[in-house]
């Protein structure tokens, strides 16, 4: 069986052990000396005037970048959840254009496709007449309502408030790099054309997004250099 360690008897004269270990030596505290816990008794106050020392203190956090104006950027994170945002109500917006324009095209086309002959049979019909033809010409018209849903969307609403939908959710504003301007309709139209050409040209819209990961210092997406602008965060 092991024996507990033994441990020096102190000297006399010296501090009187107690139960924790050995008090410390009577007389003033110096400042800044943190007292153990073994060494505190039941209901000790500090003295006037002693201060403990500081706690740990971890790696400083890098301050936010600011614009030429003082606000704080965006981060990716916080833009890439309003743009996710902003796509969801696009979604939606999309269903409800598609879904009545379906119901329209069917009951236009369908006595075509079904079309009885004089001879009591059902007509062939013509694929490319009666049905690819209205089905492109659907497809151009919402296309078009897109569009200009879109250009409310990111132009009209943006030039107004600086905010879609989307960074009114994530607490982000758009304004110009320059301080002494104010965001104007044509700045929001350069975004917005920008943004759509992106989203034709095959990776072109992943570039335009990520762009601002790497651009320094003002972590500007390519709609954002070709408009001169930059998201900032605001306010609750």
């Amino acid at each position: 069986m092991t024996q507990p360690p033994t441990y020096p008897t102190p000297p006399a004269g010296g501090p009187a052990p107690t139960a924790g270990g050995f008090a410390p030596p009577a007389g003033p505290i110096p400042q800044g000396y943190a007292v153990p816990p073994q060494f505190t008794p039941a209901g000790w106050v500090p003295p006037p005037g002693w201060v403990p020392p500081p706690g740990p203190v971890g790696p400083p956090r890098p301050a936010p970048t600011l614009t030429p104006a003082g606000q704080p950027l965006a981060s990716f994170t916080d833009r890439l959840l309003a743009a996710l945002v902003d796509a969801a109500v696009f979604y939606g917006v999309g269903l409800v254009l598609a879904v009545p324009a379906l119901i329209i095209f069917f009951a236009v086309v369908l006595p075509d496709l079904v079309r009885i002959a004089p001879d009591g049979t059902v007509a062939q019909p013509d694929l490319w007449r009666d049905f690819l033809v209205p089905f492109l010409w659907m497809e151009l018209a919402i296309v078009a309502i897109s569009f200009v849903v879109a250009y409310v969307y990111y132009v009209e609403m943006m030039f107004r408030t600086g905010q879609t939908y989307g960074k009114k959710v994530m607490k982000l504003r758009v304004v110009p790099l320059d301080p002494d301007r104010s965001l104007d309709r044509r700045a929001a139209v350069r975004r917005f054309l920008v943004q759509q050409v992106g989203g034709l040209v095959p990776g072109l819209g992943y570039l335009d997004g990520l762009w601002q990961l790497w651009d320094k210092p003002w972590q500007q997406c390519l709609h954002d250099r070709f408009a001169g602008t930059v998201v900032v965060k605001v306010a609750p």
